[in-house]
């Protein structure tokens, strides 16, 4: 028997509740996710014979497994990872990482497929630099992190939405986070569902085309994101909605075989709604800021 929570706090139209709702069935196997359908899908998580919610709970991890990220700064014996990441600091971390659980956290965030004329190695769109000295997502990650208690109560009413914000920049997806130009109350997030948001991204490798600028200037063609689809000079993430019952794996599969411009695959596979990310505009060349909004397909 399945039991089944429906969670209003993680609609599919905001980047972070999809994060979040995938990064569910990340933390725990037995949890299953598809989406309500109608004008505003939400997530529905589910497994068998046991409360999805109490599964979460079980499996959110501690301080120090998220300590023991290979995304942290200093880790192991391996070199240290600062924000402009060398080729060679990149190797000595992927070497030391291969047989981490947590291994995908790197391959998500960083490649060494793509090198530029520093021979710095590139970032993913999902890892932006961070605010003044909090640059790491594995810091922001932490900070974050520190305001959760995963008791079963407190994960339910974030995923019903029902949790107060907290004054932190998040992993900086979030445009939610943003308040207005004439707002200086500061960013604002929901800790769970970043902490969720961040393990949505063991789905979404960072790969490249084996570019390398310091030989070849002319390869400006950036690594690539799994998601990140070609949209006029850029690239913009598209996610889907979906109404089978999905594990980790299944939604991974379903990432390789959507197409969001083939509207005529979408029902087959079991795809009711898609979006494409929006990204936040600078106010200037001086602002540091990154969020994603979104856009319905």
């Amino acid at each position: 028997m399945m039991i089944s929570v429906t969670c209003p706090g993680l609609p599919a139209n905001w980047i972070n509740g999809w994060l979040a709702a995938v990064g569910a069935t990340v933390l725990d196997s037995r949890i299953r996710l598809h989406w309500t359908k109608g004008g505003s899908p939400v997530a529905v998580l589910s497994a068998e014979l046991a409360d999805p919610v109490g599964a979460l709970a079980e499996a959110w991890p501690d301080r120090k497994s998220v300590e023991d990220l290979p995304i942290a700064e200093h880790w192991k014996n391996a070199a240290s990872l600062e924000r402009k990441v060398s080729v060679e600091a990149f190797v000595q971390r992927a070497r030391a990482a291969r047989s981490h659980s947590g291994s995908w956290a790197l391959s998500s965030t960083l490649t060494d497929l793509h090198v530029d004329k520093n021979g710095e190695v590139a970032h993913a769109p999902f890892d932006p630099a961070g605010p003044g000295p909090i640059k790491w997502l594995h810091h922001r990650l932490i900070k974050v992190h520190d305001h959760v208690a995963p008791s079963v109560e407190h994960l339910g009413k974030a995923l019903a939405g029902r949790t107060s914000r907290v004054k932190d920049n998040g992993l900086g997806f979030d445009i939610t986070r943003l308040g207005s130009l004439g707002d200086s109350s500061g960013k604002w997030v929901n800790p769970v569902v970043e902490v969720l948001a961040f393990f949505g991204l063991a789905i979404l490798p960072l790969r490249g085309k084996g570019a390398d600028e310091r030989t070849d200037p002319s390869s400006r063609t950036g690594a690539i994101q799994r998601g990140w689809l070609p949209h006029g000079r850029g690239f913009r993430f598209c996610w889907p909605a979906w109404s089978h019952w999905l594990d980790q794996f299944g939604i991974d599969a379903l990432m390789d075989t959507w197409t969001p411009d083939n509207r005529s695959t979408w029902r087959q596979m079991g795809v009711h709604a898609g979006w494409r990310i929006q990204p936040y505009k600078a106010r200037g060349t001086s602002d540091p800021t990154r969020a994603f909004a979104s856009e319905r397909l």
